[in-house]
């Protein structure tokens, strides 16, 4: 199957989707908040530096179970900016 092309909108989504979870985490490794989510730390890195900006749904929902984040906040942070 193949992929069509991202959006730069739905890039720049990922990307503050990355930058929410990489503040969120704070001082805390990737490899503990990545475990405590139940997904491997590289997939947590590729969602914090933009290279994965469409994640599962439930991907999402761990780790900001994990982060301590409700999904209101994280809907909040990565909507698209009014121009």
């Amino acid at each position: 199957m193949v992929r069509t092309p991202l959006t730069p909108e739905e890039r720049e989504r990922g990307e503050r989707l990355g930058r929410l979870l990489r503040e969120a985490r704070g001082g805390r490794s990737m490899t503990a908040v990545a475990a405590s989510a139940g997904i491997s730390a590289e997939t947590l890195r590729k969602i914090e530096t933009g290279r994965a900006p469409t994640p599962a749904f439930f991907t999402v929902a761990a780790l900001a179970r994990a982060l301590g984040l409700s999904m209101d906040e994280l809907a909040e942070h990565c909507t698209p900016l009014p121009v």
